[in-house]
């Protein structure tokens, strides 16, 4: 990973704390206390190369961020670290043949919408389910969980593509 790259990741990740810190946990899509996750989208466009170990040390550091600003005692890191986790899994079963071009990364720009689509709507839901089920920590209300991961998945997947014709075009 050269450096300019390097510097790039760091200002993203203070640049989306940021943002979801101070605007979109302001932002309740529902009475239930629906909040859009945009932060996510650093783990997500994260470089192909990045190592294992490295990307779930960078999810565990900006979910705990989150955590801290917004009083969730770890739901972010938690349902972070998993999607970082299973990422390399995503990456795979998504490869194409030929696997990936060195030097790309997981956008539209690269990949293309269809290919983006499907790995960011797995992640984020992913993301969505853990983090709402371990906020509730029982299965009584399931109803209510799943109706809170399909709006803030939804949401959030808008954000995600959005962010990619708007910020990350290359």
């Amino acid at each position: 990973m050269s450096i300019n790259i390097f510097l790039r990741n760091i200002g993203r990740f203070i640049i989306l704390v940021f943002i979801q810190v101070f605007i979109f946990n302001n932002i309740h899509l529902t009475s239930f206390g629906v909040i859009p996750i945009i932060y996510i989208i650093y783990i997500i466009i994260l470089p192909f190369e990045t190592p294992k170990w490295l990307v779930l040390i960078l999810a565990f550091l900006i979910g705990l961020s989150i955590d801290i600003f917004s009083d969730t005692l770890g739901l972010n890191a938690s349902a972070s670290v998993l999607i970082a986790f299973i990422r390399p899994a995503i990456l795979n079963y998504l490869a194409p043949r030929d696997g990936y071009e060195i030097g790309s990364f997981p956008r539209v720009y690269y990949q293309g919408i269809i290919w983006f689509l499907k790995y960011s709507s797995s992640m984020i839901v992913i993301h969505q389910i853990v983090y709402y089920l371990l906020e509730s920590f029982n299965f009584e209300n399931i109803g209510v969980i799943l109706f809170k991961v399909i709006i803030a998945s939804a949401v959030s997947l808008i954000l995600a593509i959005v962010s990619q014709y708007i910020v990350f075009r290359k």
